[in-house]
């Protein structure tokens, strides 16, 4: 009887661990449908005979992209110049929804927003916590104790704060956008804000990486970098943080890296993602930050 006993406890506990895993990791579970009507959709998209268009660059009476290719500490870094009118910076959600392991390609959310440059994002999806205002709409507003976020406001400029110390409704009233709750922040008024020792979580300290910042002039600054491989080794943060430094980034700041990072520019992948080294492919992630109409 006790063995039948053991046997029962043991299946009932293998059922729930592995759905707790499911439930954590791989169940999705949509929470809202994301709201596209964007009070700072202003701008009509020029037509085909209007844009410049080659590998590295795109223009149009609106905006000026430039891609350059850099080699810095044995990696390969993808850098692209944005300058133009702000209102086409804006995220993105995958499928178009908020929720619970919601994920797509960086490439499949960009294509699906006709985005001429794109970024994987904050992965919002891996945290049952912090804010989430994306494109204008708050979509979780749990704030996070020393979190560190960068806020971004409607005119285009960018902030680095901390949850703890203000709230997401007097961010909207400053005229915040969107935010992107990763980090930590890289460079802070002009300063680098991370040392040697700072790291994400349990992360290696050579990894692929995505930042985004901005310079004095107010152009703004996608970055990211191969990792984990043979022709690539990866950045630290704080290679990553003295990299954006030597653009003339005055606030930078650190989102998802690892197999996430993904460059998009003018419909194809710029950069080689990988998580183990072994092979070029895309993770899944929650959303992107992009470029668009």
């Amino acid at each position: 009887m006790k063995k039948i006993f053991n046997i029962c406890y043991l299946s009932i506990l293998s059922i729930f661990t592995i759905f707790v895993l499911l439930n954590t990791f791989i169940l999705s579970e949509v929470y809202q449908v994301a709201n596209n009507s964007s009070k700072n959709k202003t701008l009509i998209e020029p037509s085909d005979s209007e844009k410049t268009i080659t590998e590295t660059t795109y223009k149009d009476e609106n905006i000026d992209i430039e891609l350059k290719t850099y080699r810095e500490n044995d990696t390969t870094i993808y850098v692209a110049s944005v300058k133009g009118d702000s209102k086409l910076l804006k995220t993105a959600l995958a499928n178009n929804s908020y929720g619970k392991n919601v994920t797509a390609k960086t490439s499949t959310i960009a294509e699906d927003n006709n985005a001429i440059l794109a970024i994987n994002g904050d992965y919002y999806g891996a945290q049952e916590k912090g804010y989430v205002l994306k494109n204008g709409v708050i979509y979780r507003n749990i704030a996070v104790s020393g979190k560190e976020d960068l806020v971004i406001y409607e005119d285009g400029t960018m902030e680095i704060i901390n949850e703890s110390d203000m709230s997401l409704e007097n961010l909207l009233e400053k005229g915040a956008y969107n935010i992107l709750s990763f980090g930590p922040g890289l460079i802070i008024n002009g300063k680098i804000s991370v040392d040697a020792n700072d790291e994400v979580g349990k992360a290696m300290a050579s990894n692929p990486r995505t930042a985004i910042g901005v310079l004095k002039d107010g152009t703004i600054i996608f970055v990211v970098s191969d990792g984990r491989s043979n022709d690539s080794e990866g950045l630290s943060l704080l290679e990553l943080a003295e990299f954006m430094k030597s653009l003339g980034c005055v606030t930078a700041y650190n989102l998802d890296g690892g197999g996430s990072s993904t460059m998009y520019f003018n419909g194809k992948v710029i950069n080689n993602p990988t998580t183990s080294g072994r092979g070029t492919s895309e993770r899944s992630v929650s959303d992107i930050v992009y470029i668009g109409y």
